[in-house]
């Protein structure tokens, strides 16, 4: 049996990689957050992988706060980059496969057809800048690290764009909510299902198979088409309003367009991907 380490594991993320992991007997999963592994600690670290057998470790750890970020740039690029660097170094040390998860902030934005992984990346804020240095660092340590970008994640599980907006509508009779921001929703539990097949296939394949992939559910949607569609979805009356995003300034830059073209993480692992709509009726049964 394999052993993985789940860094991160109260997230959303961490939190679906748990709901589905009696999915996979192969693998046996250390799953540990800050009070268990500061992964920002180096020392503490490499302990860890000292006195574990870890096979692999699939980093769901992150900082995520987009627009605080820009005021708090040395505590995201020590969780975006330190901590992934540190990560990084001992799988290689301890010859395990690394999975890192990045996001749709390293581009601009600016394309209408989606991004592939071949892409120039251009990242517009610090949430940004820091997950594309914490990705770059860790394919320069070892170019079987695998990298999964992907875009709008929500779940059962903890603070997101779903579970919010539901609350919205049952307290207000209206809302406001941007059109000009288009992209793809991912379902939690769909990329978690993901991380253990690509891992199932990758463990065993050293040397092959590492580099970066782009995953989200299928389809195309704005921020307001979503809110529709949880409403609509939900039985919920709220009247919803599209409005432009300067209506709403934030902080850090949000990418006007964060589609991606997911034929490389298809192709490779031989992966179906669920249509956006058929992943959040799923998502509204758990709420």
């Amino acid at each position: 049996m394999k052993t993985v380490l789940i860094t991160g594991a109260n997230g959303q993320l961490g939190q679906a990689l748990k709901q589905i992991a009696g999915d996979y007997p192969a693998f046996s999963f250390l799953y540990t957050d800050y009070t268990e592994l500061d992964i920002t600690n180096e020392e503490a670290v490499n302990t860890f992988f000292s006195e574990q057998e870890i096979h692999a470790c699939i980093n769901c750890a992150a900082y995520t706060a987009v627009d605080k970020a820009e005021s708090e740039e040395e505590l995201a690029f020590k969780l975006n980059f330190e901590a992934v660097m540190h990560l990084a170094n001992a799988c290689q040390a301890h010859n395990a496969r690394f999975i890192q998860i990045s996001t749709d902030y390293v581009f601009d934005g600016k394309k209408n057809t989606p991004y592939t992984e071949e892409d120039d990346t251009d990242a517009q804020s610090i949430y940004g800048s820091s997950k594309l240095r914490g990705e770059a660092t860790a394919l320069g340590i070892n170019t079987d690290t695998i990298v999964i970008r992907t875009a709008w994640l929500y779940s059962q599980y903890g603070i997101n764009f779903v579970k919010r907006m539901r609350e919205l509508m049952q307290e207000k009779d209206s809302l406001n909510v941007v059109f000009d921001q288009a992209g793809t929703p991912t379902y939690a539990v769909d990329l978690a299902q993901v991380l253990l097949s690509v891992l199932s296939k990758a463990i065993d394949a050293p040397g092959t198979l590492g580099g970066v992939y782009h995953y989200s559910n299928e389809g195309v949607l704005s921020w307001y088409d979503f809110a529709i569609a949880i409403r609509d979805m939900s039985g919920l009356s709220c009247n919803i309003q599209p409005v432009t995003s300067d209506k709403y300034p934030t902080p850090a830059k949000r990418p006007a367009y964060s589609v991606f073209n997911k034929q490389k993480i298809k192709e490779t692992f031989g992966i179906e991907v669920p249509y956006w709509k058929e992943s959040l009726a799923v998502c509204l049964k758990h709420l």
